[in-house]
This record gives structure tokens, sequence and C-alpha cells, in this order.
């Protein structure tokens, strides 16, 4: 039996809709996209939604509308993927990564108090595995240092307060205090990347709370200019009789999604209910299967949040590194594709270049010493599951 570790969840439906978008002489930024954000916001429960060709370009297109840039810090975890700190070297601003608590995938939040300062104007919060974190941590944090916050242009001082933007990449679908994620925090960035519960193959969506004295169009207008070249008009309002002529009004970027991508998105909706429906059951089985081993599980759902159930996270206690590599190697030999998320961004050459060192941040690397990711997605059956569980068992 061969376990790959995240295919993606792909029917004939999807497959119809894609070929209805090529026939449909549409495929780019079009009609279908624009429903794709409206079926987003709904879901999430905002005003309204953009769509973007990655959750990266989310991240960075929220930076960019906010005004963050050089002299500005953004204060986020040591323990997440690039995606989430990159966009922050992209505008200029100086990234600062604080530890994680003892034992746990979220930043610590002392350490995060600690560091904010009148140079930060944002916090990245990330909701490993799709488990949301704890906000209400996160809010008193950024109401007590609401005097240090020095806005530097009018949507900043229309927030008011250090603007929390989640890297919710893998948490679309999970809710917090009965809240969708995407209607929590200050903006949110989303990822329907190939691997995610969700997928358009590539691509990502970004949402935000209704900011006093700045209306919701306006924001729209502002994205969609950052992502089409800073064009006035797009292809789809151009496309009207008559209605060719645009001015260019910023020098910005390329990062709009395509009516190709929206489609397999809109048939991934009408889907998503069950696929959640039917991850909960795998983690529930994972769960009672391992409980009692010497293992640290994830708590997926609880009274205060319900997980997307995207990643399906296993620390091996007493554990490390090297041991927890063997673990990943033995369960390839028996052809079960396993991960580790995350390697800590101090970790990397990228960021050593920048003066990180993991020596700095001591729990992130013991979280990630012996992290172990086992397979979860929905084509996955019960006999398969059970095999990585048989298998899981007998190596450790």
């Amino acid at each position: 039996m061969k376990i790959p570790f995240s295919p993606p969840d792909i029917t004939q439906e999807e497959a119809q809709e894609v070929a209805a978008a090529l026939l449909s002489g549409w495929i780019t930024t079009g009609p279908r996209t624009k429903e794709f954000e409206r079926q987003i916001a709904r879901f999430c429960e905002t005003n309204v939604a953009v769509c973007q060709s990655s959750a990266t370009a989310c991240l960075e297109a929220i930076l960019r509308i906010l005004g963050v840039g050089p002299g500005d810090e953004v204060i986020t975890s040591a323990y997440t993927y690039t995606a989430t700190a990159s966009p922050v070297c992209h505008v200029g601003a100086k990234l600062v990564f604080v530890d994680t608590q003892q034992d746990s995938y979220e930043m610590d939040y002392e350490q995060l108090a600690n560091a904010i300062n009148e140079r930060t104007k944002v916090v990245i919060p990330v909701d490993i595995g799709g488990v949301p974190c704890n906000y209400a941590a996160i809010n008193r944090i950024v109401e007590s240092k609401r005097h240090l916050f020095k806005p530097a242009n009018e949507i900043q001082e229309a927030i008011g307060h250090l603007i929390v933007i989640d890297d919710a990449a893998h948490a679309f679908g999970a809710s917090w205090q009965g809240k969708k994620v995407g209607s929590v925090a200050d903006f949110t960035s989303f990822s329907f990347h190939a691997v995610k519960n969700f997928t358009t193959a590539e691509g990502g969506a970004l949402m935000w709370k209704p900011i006093k004295g700045i209306d919701d169009d306006w924001i729209y207008q502002q994205f969609q200019l950052n992502s089409l070249h800073g064009q006035s008009k797009d292809a789809l309002s151009r496309a009207r009789l008559g209605s060719w002529e645009y001015d260019i009004l910023t020098p910005a970027y390329k990062s709009n999604m395509t009516d190709l991508t929206a489609a397999i998105g809109l048939v991934q909706m009408k889907r998503y209910p069950a696929m959640l429906k039917r991850r909960r059951e795998l983690i529930e089985h994972y769960n009672q299967e391992l409980s009692g081993l010497n293992l640290q599980l994830r708590d997926h759902y609880n009274a205060e949040h319900i997980s997307s159930g995207h990643l399906y996270q296993v620390r091996l206690l007493g554990y490390e590194e090297k041991q927890r590599n063997e673990v990943i190697v033995k369960m390839a030999e028996r052809d079960i594709a396993c991960n580790v998320h995350f390697k800590p961004l101090p970790m990397m050459t990228a960021y050593k270049k920048l003066g990180f060192d993991i020596s700095n941040y001591p729990h992130a690397y013991n979280q990630f010493k012996n992290e172990i990711t086992l397979p979860l997605y929905t084509k996955l059956t019960d006999e398969q599951v059970e095999y990585v569980i048989k298998n899981f068992k007998e190596v450790i």
C-alpha cells in the first residue's frame, strides 16, 4: 500500500468546470473570479474578499495597502514557513521573530508584548495546521500597546492600533470563539495551494474587518490596482463596448487570480463542508488510536476553536532531531510519506544571513526537533489510515 503525503482532492466536476471556463472565451480574471470572491466572503462571514495568485501575494498586498515599509517593524513567529516572513522583506520593513511558547506551535505572547515598540506596525500570528491562535491574548496585547502605535497614513490612523494580519494559509474553514477565521483579525490571508485542504491549484484570498471611516469598496479597488499593474480598469471592465481606455495610476504588481483557477474553487466550495467533516473524522480516529503513547497530539476541536484540520502533527516526546528523521525514513521504506512542519526560519540560510540565530529561539527548535506530520487528506481511506497507524506504532 502506497500512501502519499497530501494529494489534492480533485473530481471530474472540477475538471468539467475548468473545461467550461476554457471554452467560455474568458480565462483570465473575469466573472468566475468575481463570483468566487463573493462566495468566499459569505463563507468567512466578511463583507468582501479579494482573490490573488497566492497567499504570499495576499500578505504582501496587505502590507503594501497598509503602507508598511522601511523604518517599520513587523513581528511574527520564528516557527513558520518563509511565506509568512518574505513579504515583510519585500516591502523593506524590519522582520522581528519571537520564539514559541514552550511545547506549543503558537508564538510566546509575553515575548510578543516585549517586542512591540513605536516602530511596530504589524503582528502576524500563524494558524499552523489549521488551529487558530489565541486571539484573545493577541487582542489584549494590541490594546495594551495602543499608546505606542504611531500611524503613518490614513488607513493606519483609521485602524488606530497595531494591525493584526492572520496568516491563515492553513485555516480556511476554521473558527475561533464562534467566528469564522477571516472575520477575526484585522486582515486575513488564505492559501489555496495544491497541498491545502481547499485548492485552486495555485491561489489565495484575503479579507478584512470593516474599518471605520474607510469604505470597503475603496479598499477593494486598492487591492485590484495593486494586483493588475495599477491599471484603472480590469479586463472585464474594458471588455464592455466602447470601454477600452484606461490609465495606469501606480507602477504596481501582477498577482491576480484567473477564471481557470477560480473555476476549481467554485466547485471546491460546494464540496468543502463534506471535506471538512471527513478531515475531522480522520483526526479523531488518529487521536483515538495514538492516545496513551508518548506523543504530543494537537487539540483541533474544543470549546474555543474549531480547526480546519489541515495537518496531523505529532511530537515524538523524548526524541532528538536525528531520531525523528530516522522515523520519517523508516515510514518511507514502508511507502508512507511523512513531513515536518516546520523547520524554524532562523535555521534557514536566507534568515541566517539576516542575522537570525536559532539559539535565540530554543522553544521553536525543541518543537521542531521531534515533530512529524502524518498523512491527512480527504481521499485517505479508512483502510489506508489504519495502515499508517499500524506502521507508525511499529516504527516508533
